[in-house]
């Protein structure tokens, strides 16, 4: 490594420390690899770290005996490169956020004579466009009132029809589709509307009268829809009196580190009002850095797609790495961007704010007990697992072979990020390493969690192991099995235990353990989630083989067909030719015509 380090070029690049083993300790952007990697060194009487170096990357390279390097053109391809390979490779001396999430905003497109309100993830295209929010929360809500309390053109398919419809009659809208409203006086109803999105107190008093005037009707659910609606603008954002009479645009970004976890706080000012906030909590460390943090939440927040950026972001703490992230978000955006630490004044106030909403969030969160903290405890995990990913395979004598992957995430169950593979392999094992392989492919997409857990033994476990490390993935592993009883593990055999394999060896709990009903629950939603999917892929394979039946074709050359082709999409799709070379040129013309 002395070699490496002496002989690096002076260009920009990232660069990885591993250990023994190959597994990887850290990951490094530099102005210049030599200068920036030699710093972290003496180099006499012996190669060893540099004292003046913090604790964290002192004991991190004591562990280290390899370093690698990627040289790339510019500093800032270098802050990206480094933050991407962060989020995909989990580093053990890296702190790791998982805010990958896009928030929706409202946007209205004011050059058509009539427009409208609309949800978005992405810039849209177009010169007369305005954004609000973000909204991490409530956005949906929001829009709905404003078409509720606003007669706007309530659905994209009214202006083409050219009539008033019911709409109109409920006094819903004012039918521009029949000209009876000018564009100048909607134009007035939006500009109330663009208003009541930022200040919203009118909108959501005119909602309590329609939710009491519904509950006297003894309409309950429509009131109580209502109800929920209002609920959720309301807690949009934080109530705060600080207000900025120049009508700024703000984005406030404070990030703080507990005893058990960290969390960030996210608030969003448009024209000096907060109109909403958030929070994301990340998996505690010791090795926290500030620098890392903020530098990762804000360019996982900002991407190329981000609808709208304020000119001005604030952060609670000043950043070794601030100038290079503003410019970096300049050059993505097109526009000058600020990053900057107010010390007075109002801004000063939204940073003590958003600080106050931080410590407050952590002492909430240290007060429960939770069961994750005792899972990482008992299997000793490197990091408590708040994400985990759950993998179970489903099949019946080869036919419908599926997977399923499951998501466990801050204590409940994230199902838009569950995920259904169509599987080729025969055998389970070779199932369970395609399945791993597709979720190790995608972590560029979306990051790794803390924790995997398997059904499966020794065996998925090892493969799982492997797998990482062939990526240089750092990610905790557990698999979850039956004893077997007679050769063989059955699932409803009261009899059998269910055994864990982990890194450190085999474990049994207590069947009244309730860590290992933690871990079951994890399984048995993954083995629900998975079969399914199975039983539905098999019922519509059952109905094609039915069909093929019905033809003339009998199940000996079904399964000839499906075991060449795959699927019955492959079937459909392939050339009569191709299915000539399977079977005959008979069953090829039945199939083709």
């Amino acid at each position: 490594m002395k070699d490496v380090i002496q002989n690096l070029p002076s260009c920009a690049g990232v660069y990885q420390y591993f250990d023994e083993k190959g597994k990887l300790l850290y990951v490094g952007k530099a102005k210049n690899l030599k200068n920036r990697v030699k710093s972290y060194w003496r180099f006499t009487p012996q190669l060893q770290p540099n004292p003046t170096q913090s604790p964290r990357i002192i004991k991190m390279l004591h562990e280290a005996k390899k370093l690698e390097y990627i040289v790339v053109e510019t500093e800032e391809d270098a802050l990206i490169l480094e933050n991407s390979l962060i989020k995909q490779l989990k580093p053990k001396y890296n702190i790791l956020l998982r805010d990958d999430k896009t928030y929706p905003y409202i946007y209205i497109d004011e050059s058509k004579p009539y427009p409208r309100f609309e949800i978005t993830r992405k810039a849209i295209k177009g010169k007369n466009i305005t954004y609000y929010g973000p909204f991490p929360t409530g956005g949906k809500a929001l829009l709905d009132a404003l078409y509720e309390v606003y007669p706007l053109v309530q659905k994209k398919s009214c202006l083409a029809e050219g009539k008033a419809c019911l709409f109109y009659q409920i006094n819903k809208c004012l039918a521009p589709c029949e000209g009876k409203v000018t564009p100048a006086a909607y134009g007035q109803i939006v500009t109330e509307a663009k208003h009541a999105i930022v200040k919203r107190k009118k909108l959501i008093s005119i909602l309590e009268a329609k939710m009491t005037n519904l509950a006297i009707q003894e309409r309950y659910e429509e009131a109580g829809n209502m109800r929920d609606n209002i609920h959720a603008i309301t807690s949009l954002s934080i109530s705060s009196n600080i207000d900025l009479a120049n009508e700024l645009d703000l984005d406030i970004f404070a990030i703080q580190n507990g005893d058990e976890r960290g969390v960030i706080v996210k608030l969003f000012m448009r024209a000096g009002k907060i109109i909403s906030s958030t929070y994301t909590y990340f998996r505690h460390t010791h090795i926290f850095d500030e620098n890392e943090a903020y530098k990762q939440a804000l360019l996982e927040f900002y991407t190329i797609d981000t609808p709208h950026i304020s000119k001005q972001i604030l952060t609670a703490h000043s950043f070794e790495d601030e100038q290079q992230v503003a410019q970096t978000l300049s050059t993505r955006f097109g526009k000058k961007i600020e990053i900057f630490t107010p010390q007075r004044g109002p801004k000063a106030k939204l940073i003590s704010l958003a600080v106050q909403n931080c410590e407050e969030l952590l002492r909430k969160k240290q007060s429960d007990t939770l069961m994750e903290q005792k899972i990482a405890d008992i299997f000793d995990l490197t990091v408590i697992p708040y994400r985990i990913e759950t993998f179970d395979n489903s099949h019946m004598m080869g036919v419908a072979i599926v997977g399923g992957m499951v998501v466990w995430d801050e204590g409940k169950w994230d199902k838009s990020a569950y995920r259904r593979y169509k599987l080729e392999a025969r055998d389970e094992y070779g199932q369970m390493k395609e399945m791993l392989s597709r979720r190790i492919a995608d972590f560029k997409n979306r990051p790794a969690p803390d924790l995997w857990i398997l059904d499966g033994g020794q065996a998925n476990l090892n493969l799982a192991r492997a797998l990482l490390k062939e990526e240089n993935v750092n990610l905790n592993v557990i698999a979850i099995a039956k004893e077997k009883l007679d050769a063989k593990a059955h699932r409803a055999k009261g009899a059998a235990k269910d055994i864990l394999y982990t890194a450190h060896g085999i474990m049994e709990l207590k069947s009244n353990d309730p860590r290992l009903h933690w871990i079951q629950r994890q399984r048995d939603e993954a083995h629900r989630y998975a079969i399914t999917y199975h039983q539905n892929l098999k019922r519509k394979n059952d109905t094609q083989i039915s069909l093929l039946n019905k033809k003339g074709i009998g199940k000996a050359t079904v399964k000839k067909l499906i075991d060449y082709f795959g699927t019955f999409e492959a079937i459909e799709s392939a050339s009569r030719e191709e299915i000539e070379k399977v079977t005959n040129k008979k069953t090829s013309n039945i199939i083709t015509q």
